[in-house]
Parts: structure tokens; C-alpha cells; sequence
């Protein structure tokens, strides 16, 4: 069976950790049966960011990356070439520039970027973000 790989943005792991009402459960059944069927969660150091500047000490961005059996949740890096093609993309298009790397880091990786955040239509070209909802139902 095919191996799946899928990029979280921020506002997903925000969802899980602190269980934000219904966008926390579909977020979390989501990581849940991508764990159950060895697909595998991306993340990046702009995600570890981000959740750094919303307040998370680096013990409770450490227990949400370990929610998952080991090799399911995976670390990816940004290069400078990667970096600098978000810089442009997020003047060019009005969007912040966390949100075009996300776009890139997914795209490159080959991962299905998963955001309820509409600045990633305008990125719609780099990569399609899709709502957890839709994804859920792939594993039903």
C-alpha cells in the first residue's frame, strides 16, 4: 500500500493541542487514522515558529509532536532556495510569507498541505490546501 505523506499548517496543531472544539476533533480523528494506516504528518521549523510566537513552551510543542508512533510525525527543513521563492511569492501575492513557505515545503515534499486558512488560495498553484473534513473521509 502507498505511503501517504500530508503537511500540517500551524492552525491544524493548534486545533489538536488545545481540542478547539470541532475543527480539534476532525484535526485530531485526521492524525489519528493517518497514523493507523503508516501514512506520515510533516512538519517544519516555520511550524515550531509559529507555535513559539502563540505562546507553546518548547515542552508542549514537544508533547504534540509526539503524539505519534515514532517515524509518523516527520521534521522537514527549509533550504535558502525554498526561503527565498516564499519571500517573493509572499510579496508578489499578498500572503504572509510563513504561509508560502508552508506551500512550498509541501509541494516539495510531495505532501498534501492541510489548512482551513484562506490565504492558501492564492497559493493555489504551488500546492491545493485541503480541509481535514475532505481528507477524513478518504479513510471511512
Amino acid at each position: 500500500m502507498a505511503e501517504y505523506h500530508f503537511y500540517f499548517d500551524t492552525s491544524i496543531w493548534v486545533d489538536i493541542f488545545d481540542r478547539r472544539g470541532y475543527n480539534g476533533d476532525i484535526a485530531s480523528q485526521l492524525l489519528k487514522k493517518i497514523i493507523l494506516y503508516d501514512d506520515h504528518v510533516l512538519y517544519s521549523e516555520i511550524v515550531i515558529k509559529e507555535l513559539e510566537k502563540l505562546g507553546f513552551s518548547a515542552y508542549e510543542i514537544h508533547a504534540l509532536f509526539g503524539l505519534a508512533k515514532p517515524h509518523s510525525v516527520i521534521h522537514v527543513y527549509s533550504t535558502n532556495q525554498q526561503i527565498a521563492e516564499a519571500k517573493k511569492f509572499s510579496r508578489q501575492r499578498n500572503v504572509p510569507l510563513c504561509d508560502a513557505l508552508h506551500a512550498i515545503l509541501a509541494r516539495d515534499h510531495y505532501a498534501q498541505l492541510v489548512s482551513r486558512d484562506k490565504d492558501f488560495e492564492k497559493l493555489k498553484d504551488i500546492t491545493r490546501a485541503t480541509i481535514p473534513e475532505k481528507l477524513l473521509a478518504l479513510y471511512l
